[in-house]
């Protein structure tokens, strides 16, 4: 490693295509030698062509810049000789090293050829956690300075001390890890492999270094048990004076809001008298931190855990980053929380280590493993969502995922689930996800139990979580996915192998496979023929339609029941005959290596995988004696029969969760419900009905602090086109026009919200064709690949940016400061009269004498217009437009019960070029 000297070479260039005539514009090499930085070397390039507008935004570098400038004709020579001989080093060798290649050729000077290395594909796996690998995020995840991203001599000296920290970091890692890091290390695309093997060599050298635990040989971090006692010095604030020091201690921007020492009061009273309480806290009171310090107290004084449940993982991981520690400081004490997370959000090391003994690895898989062996180095919590993977990898991660609580003897030591299970017996705090929380009914081990109180937060999606943690979805791809690691007789494929296994082990062995293969055929041929009549069915309602998704129900097939029987019959016969050879190998595994009995071990865990399904087939076509149920069939008629997706969930969530809440009664415990939107006017019970709590249960109404909204404004659109008297294209039209003007008019920053994928999606490629917001960054959600946090984030990046989101950008997304300055409703989040569950939910209120649409259809819309709303304004120095395209909320009777949902605050109704106008004043000023 010391030996070789290391050019970190980084372009700025007009474009990405040098055949297109994309030239250089600016150039960087930084050397490295003997494990330091030797030199350095940077120019300007004239590129003999005006520089992009975009390319100058991008890098700050301007024409005047570059105008006196040498071409790369000049320079080429000088460039390639000083870079001969050495390891090539770029973030992104595909772009960096193929364009110079490129310009050397156009040039006629001699190319580069030797190794190199790629700090993408490095710190991919030596960094497997980390949230990005943009050079500019590793920079400042690892304290590297990098003045000004996309100038070439900035990138290419933070790429060398990236560089330089990935060297340092693989001499601290166990010799085992660099052992099985370095195996696998000769497919990667660049010529990292030498770097594992100097590593390697180092740390045998190296006798003082401290020896990790080891899992049949893969290394993995310990943890640590934390033991939580009762102390009579921890006591809660009684006077507000007291409250306000505290707080000043841990939060050193704090601000005095009597609304949060109020809820701070309630909830401390709630769990010391085992009450149970609605509270809606509003944006900006610092409800989280309010309900953290007195839960903290209560179980220091009660020596017992306090559960906290909000909405999703990253809510769960949110709470413990950004307030933990902050409390700690508040309380001046060792507070510890523990996440606790579903069984199958952690790592199972006896499936990872099994899957480590198969070889045929693609490249996906085998990058993937060498990230996770860097990873369980680093883990404390074994949970996978830490991991940062491709697409591919995350089928590999998906595979070993903890699936059972069946364990060896010795992996009952190393699993994290059972750590984590552990780890709540010692903890002041419980974090976890509603999903979670509601899953521990089932358990006969029950995981939250001897707890001394429990805070809901974001207590209305624990509605939407019953329903969703009771669903059975049946996927199309997931099936085939299963069906095709069980079925294919390919060189190299799983049954290839168990032919040949039981061909060296079995006198049946033909006879046996020949009665699979058979059985396989007639199971696929049901299955396809039942897909082929889901795809091929067209919905009795036209509302089942939107686009190229269609929906429709279940019921609507009637008839068919004997075809779906068919499929489950041939499937539990193919199941039999798998097990049978199963069972006959069984009994020979101690003869078999380890390789050998890797392969048995994943065709059991395939086999186990299609008897889940075949469960679930029998839940969704054949067991139709569940009242409470519906099914619907959903499909993308552009990409059948891949699409298809069969859902069967529940109609009314309140009767799965009043069983949790008469279990919660037998803990005697306090129980706080909270969110930003509990109630609605003319219906305060709305929320707590439909999660069924008691009438008995008091709801306590917090008021956001005084001016909050003071810098918010609302502009209700006059001159939009009503949707009910246009066409769906024309109202489009008109849609795409008021946002281009105002995305223009405001800077981008904007969030606009659909209730329709559809619409959304057509909405966006008009205004994409339209070429109108070329400089903007057009981010959509169900276009736009990534998650819902990953599309955020790229909003974020870009300064001039729209994010076009529907559903679940409602609410729980939290954009602060000036990254957002309005929100565009497109249409009032109505659900559609046509969706399954909702159809199921109307009949029930017609028949029992309510009226559907204000019993359910509006107050749903009016709690979500809200969360809509509450994306706007995070903090009172937020300044922001709330614009509604939607002429109902003035024309119809119902339109005034949604401003009042709002708090007050300023409501213009105005033509689209007025407001237009008003926002340019605004935004130049």
């Amino acid at each position: 490693m010391d030996n070789l000297t290391y050019a970190v070479v980084d372009l700025e260039t007009t474009g990405h295509s040098p055949s297109k005539g994309d030239r250089i514009i600016q150039i960087a090499i930084v050397f490295i030698e003997n494990g330091v930085i030797s030199g350095r070397y940077a120019r300007f390039v004239n590129p003999g062509r005006e520089i992009p507008a975009f390319i100058q935004q991008l890098t700050s570098i301007t024409d005047d810049e570059v105008v006196s400038a040498p071409t790369f004709e000049e320079i080429a020579q000088e460039v390639s000789d000083m870079i001969q001989g050495t390891v090539f080093v770029a973030h992104n060798t595909d772009f960096d090293l193929s364009f110079l290649q490129s310009e050397f050729k156009r040039c006629n000077v001699a190319t580069w050829s030797g190794k190199k290395i790629d700090t993408v594909e490095l710190s991919k796996i030596l960094y497997p956690s980390s949230a990005s690998y943009r050079l500019q995020d590793l920079a400042e995840d690892l304290d590297i300075p990098l003045p000004t991203a996309h100038r070439a001599d900035d990138d290419a000296e933070a790429t060398a001390h990236l560089l330089l920290a990935a060297l340092s970091k693989l001499k601290t890692l166990p010799e085992e890890t660099l052992n099985l890091l370095h195996r696998r290390s000769f497919s990667l695309r660049t010529n990292i492999s030498s770097l594992f093997y100097e590593a390697l060599k180092y740390v045998r050298q190296d006798s003082s270094r401290v020896k990790m635990p080891l899992f049949r040989g893969i290394p993995y971090r310990e943890t640590k048990k934390s033991i939580v006692s009762g102390t009579a010095y921890c006591t809660f604030p009684e006077n507000e004076n007291e409250k306000i020091r505290l707080l000043r201690q841990g939060y050193p921007a704090f601000e005095y809001r009597k609304t949060q020492l109020s809820f701070m009061d309630t909830v401390w009273e709630t769990l010391q008298t085992h009450s149970e309480l609605i509270a809606e806290v509003p944006t900006g009171v610092g409800k989280t931190v309010s309900y953290l310090l007195p839960a903290v107290i209560h179980s220091y004084q009660t020596g017992k855990p306090v559960v906290i449940s909000t909405y999703t993982n990253h809510l769960v991981d949110k709470i413990l980053e950004d307030e933990v520690e902050r409390i700690q400081k508040v309380l001046d004490i060792d507070c510890t929380a523990t996440v606790m997370k579903g069984r199958e959000q952690y790592i199972s090391l006896g499936k990872f280590e099994e899957l480590l003994q198969i070889t045929d690895e693609s490249y996906d898989e085998t990058f993937t493993t060498m990230q996770i062996l860097v990873w369980l180095t680093e883990t404390l919590t074994g949970d996978v969502n830490e991991l940062n993977v491709s697409g591919g990898g995350q089928l590999f991660v998906d595979r070993i995922r903890k699936r059972t609580n069946r364990l060896a003897t010795d992996e009952r030591t190393a699993d994290y689930h059972l750590k984590m299970i552990d780890a709540c017996n010692h903890s002041n705090l419980i974090i976890t996800n509603h999903s979670m929380l509601l899953s521990d009914l089932n358990r006969e081990q029950k995981i939250f139990h001897s707890f001394s109180g429990l805070i809901i937060d974001e207590a209305h999606q624990f509605i939407h979580t019953a329903s969703h943690t009771n669903e059975t979805v049946l996927s199309y791809m997931n099936w085939k996915y299963v069906l095709g690691q069980l079925g294919s007789d390919a060189e190299g494929q799983m049954l290839h192998h168990m032919m040949k296994l039981h061909h060296r082990f079995s006198n049946y062995g033909r006879q046996a496979f020949a009665e699979l293969t058979t059985s396989y055929e007639q199971f696929i041929h049901a299955f396809d023929e039942v897909a082929g009549l889901l795809s091929n069915h067209r919905p009795q309602s036209r509302g089942g339609q939107q686009g190229n998704r269609v929906i429709f129900d279940l019921k609507e097939l009637v008839g068919k029941e004997a075809l779906f029987a068919r499929v489950a019959d041939k499937m539990s016969a193919y199941i039999q005959n798998v097990e049978r050879i199963l069972l006959q190998l069984e009994v020979h595994t101690p003869k078999m290596s380890e390789k050998e009995q890797a392969f048995v071990a994943e065709w059991t865990y395939w086999l186990r995988e299609l008897q889940i399904k075949a469960g679930e087939w029998v839940d969704i076509f054949l067991d139709n004696g569940e009242e409470n149920f519906t099914v619907w069939i959903e499909k993308d008629r552009r990409s059948l029969p891949g699409s298809l997706n069969i859902v069967k969930s529940p109609i009314e969530a309140s009767v799965l969760i009043k069983h949790f809440i008469t279990l919660l009664k037998d803990e005697k415990i306090g129980v706080v419900w909270t969110s930003g939107t509990m109630t609605i006017k003319q219906n305060e019970r709305f929320v707590a009905n439909q999660l069924g709590i008691s009438e008995n249960v008091p709801i306590k109404t917090f008021e956001a602090p005084k001016h909050f909204y003071d810098k918010a404004e609302i502009f209700i659109v006059e001159d939009m086109p009503s949707i009910q008297h246009v066409s769906q294209s024309d109202y489009i039209e008109a849609v795409a026009d008021a946002i281009v003007q105002t995305v223009i008019a405001t800077g981008g920053r904007l969030f606009v919200l659909f209730t329709s994928q559809d619409m959304l999606r057509k909405t966006y490629e008009l205004i994409l064709e339209s070429e109108l917001l070329s400089e903007y960054a057009l981010i959509a959600q169900g276009v736009s690949s990534g998650s819902r946090m990953k599309l955020l984030k790229s909003f974020r990046q870009f300064g001039k940016s729209v994010l076009f989101g529907t559903n679940s950008f409602w609410e729980g997304v939290d954009v602060p400061g000036e990254a957002l300055s309005a929100v565009i409703i497109v249409r009032l989040p109505f659900s559609s009269p046509d969706e399954v569950v909702f159809k199921a939910r109307a009949a029930k209120l017609t028949a029992t004498g309510y009226n559907p649409f204000t019993d359910l259809a509006l107050p749903e819309a009016i709690l979500r217009f809200r969360q809509g709303f509450g994306r706007l304004i995070r903090s009172s120095e937020d300044r922001g437009f709330f614009i509604i395209l939607d002429r109902r909320i003035e024309t119809k009777s119902y339109g005034k019960r949604f401003l009042d949902s709002l708090p007050p605050v300023s409501v213009n109704k105005v033509s689209l070029e007025h407001m237009v106008n008003e926002l340019e004043d605004c935004y130049n000023e």
